[in-house]
């Protein structure tokens, strides 16, 4: 029977094979959209300074702990395709402002909760894409209109850094101490052009309080000295990259040797001798006083190497070695014979410091000191690697707010002045669009709620606050103070958010709420 007589006559003619699952209509937009905001409230908690922290446990027992949105989300093993998608927002905000994680998963998080509601008003998904992208249209031009227009000083930046660290796992410590770090580091590396974010490093230690995190003018390398007798400090240091072993160089074909007698033995043993000496010898020669070595290099060299004064350092890898000569003015050189001076690189000073069981080499003051380290300290593995995820954003904020345009309010002000915007612009628009444009100001209304929420304040009371202080005074935030918060100007305070993270939120959220929304088919193959 041909395949035309059999649809004729309904018989059904499969495509897909009988082992996919297929869901269809508004089951499927109802299951990605509930997926959506899953991952979004997984998050919610954390937003603000009074955020709470979470506990990822993987299955080898690893544990994680923090509040840092796009951690969170990378440590959970997520399956649904949707849920991803509220992943990759995350991610594409870190990777391209390095904060604000949380924020962007929200407010996807919202603006499908919200677009599930027009859905179930049978407002068409084309009509609600349209009516969020003009939306998010008018949340630029809002950000664009709050942006502060003064200079980006070093108090400014700080206040960008400090609002960062807030509530990050830095506990009760110092944070303007650490936002004064950050700020040092971020001019150490800045020229005219831009900001040389790469030529900054941290390097995390326990066994102290976040307090005593400091900037290494250098870098910081965790290779040990070699030998116990080699200096362990080496002031106006001369430095030599050296990208070869120092070991007796092995035959290139097979070969054995006769050896009849003692005087050959000794021979042999004496020529050996003879070429590790020379290595020794190279080094001392080219003036070199610290050696960091990519390869191996034998005891018996080692043992030279520290009669002559010289400190020297193997199995250097090959990033750090990289570092090391950038920060130092080296080149890395993979020959001993013909070394240059130009070759070599000069640091103020080099020593070698004992941290517990650790022993760390700080390379200080090299070649105009291009490359800086925040030298991290935390009470226990936890906290250090907290503090380092608040580090990085804050530096990566800072560098956004350089780099990427000026700074607006924080506490919540910026939503606050986003939804008002979108609101008072949507009259503007006609037809249904105008009920997603709106839907959209609503999901914005969260992130400030959420601030109250996890600051243990009225939401609703804050809300309306924050509402009509900002139509009295054009700004108001949520300052927290205590055990809960009140409604001031943000800028006042000290509160302060690169413009470029907040950007981003809206775009990257709009992109992916917009993408699920339109999904009325998700078909499986196992």
């Amino acid at each position: 029977m041909s395949q035309q007589m059999r649809q004729r006559r309904g018989q059904p003619l499969f495509i897909l094979n009988e082992d996919t699952e297929r869901t269809r209509g508004k089951d499927a937009q109802s299951s990605n959209i509930t997926a959506g905001k899953a991952i979004s409230e997984s998050v919610r908690t954390t937003l603000g300074p009074r955020g709470m922290d979470k506990m990822l446990v993987s299955d080898s027992g690893d544990v994680v702990i923090t509040n840092d949105g796009a951690t969170i989300l990378q440590e959970m093993d997520i399956e649904h395709p949707a849920a991803q998608m509220i992943v990759e927002v995350a991610e594409t905000q870190e990777e391209e402002v390095g904060d604000g994680t949380t924020t962007a998963s929200v407010l996807a998080g919202q603006l499908l909760a919200q677009a599930e509601d027009l859905l179930d008003d049978d407002v068409h998904p084309t009509t609600i894409v349209e009516g969020y992208r003009t939306a998010a249209d008018f949340a630029l031009e809002a950000i664009e209109d709050i942006t502060l227009t003064d200079e980006l000083d070093d108090d400014v930046l700080a206040s960008v850094a400090e609002s960062s660290m807030t509530g990050k796992g830095t506990g009760d410590i110092d944070a303007a101490a650490l936002a004064e770090t950050i700020v040092a580091a971020i001019r150490q590396v800045e020229t005219d052009a831009s900001i040389d974010r790469d030529a900054i490093t941290i390097r995390t230690q326990t066994g102290a309080g976040a307090s005593a995190t400091e900037l290494v003018q250098g870098v910081i390398s965790e290779e040990e000295p070699l030998h116990e007798d080699m200096p362990r400090s080496v002031e106006d240091a001369t430095i030599g990259v050296l990208d070869l072993d120092l070991e007796v160089r092995e035959a290139e074909i097979d070969a054995e040797y006769d050896i009849s007698d003692v005087d050959q033995l000794n021979a042999a043993i004496e020529a050996e001798e003879g070429e590790l000496r020379s290595y020794a010898e190279s080094v001392a020669d080219a003036g070199i006083d610290i050696a960091f070595v990519t390869g191996d290099i034998e005891d018996l060299v080692a043992s030279y190497l520290a009669k002559d004064g010289i400190l020297a350092f193997d199995s250097v890898d090959d990033d750090e070695a990289r570092s090391i000569a950038r920060a130092t003015g080296a080149r890395t050189v993979g020959t001993l014979n013909d070394i240059e001076e130009d070759d070599l690189g000069r640091a103020d000073s080099v020593s070698v410091e004992t941290f517990g069981s650790n022993e760390l080499a700080f390379i200080e003051g090299g070649a105009a000191a291009e490359t800086v380290t925040v030298f991290a300290r935390g009470g226990t593995e936890h906290v250090a690697d907290e503090l380092e995820r608040a580090l990085r954003d804050a530096l990566d904020v800072v560098t956004a707010a350089l780099d990427a345009g000026g700074v607006v309010p924080g506490a919540g002000a910026t939503e606050i002045a986003i939804a008002d915007h979108i609101r008072s612009s949507s009259a503007r628009v006609e037809g249904r669009r105008q009920l997603a444009i709106e839907a959209f100001a609503d999901a914005v209304d969260v992130l400030p709620r959420t601030l109250a929420e996890n600051a243990g304040v009225d939401p609703i009371d804050a809300l309306v606050e924050l509402r009509s202080t900002h139509d009295a005074e054009g700004r108001a935030g949520l300052i927290t103070e205590g055990e809960g918060g009140n409604v001031g100007n943000p800028v006042e305070a000290g509160i302060l958010d690169p413009a470029a993270v907040k950007r981003e939120a809206v775009e990257s959220a709009t992109e992916a709420a917009t993408m699920i929304a339109r999904i009325d088919d998700v078909i499986s193959a196992k």
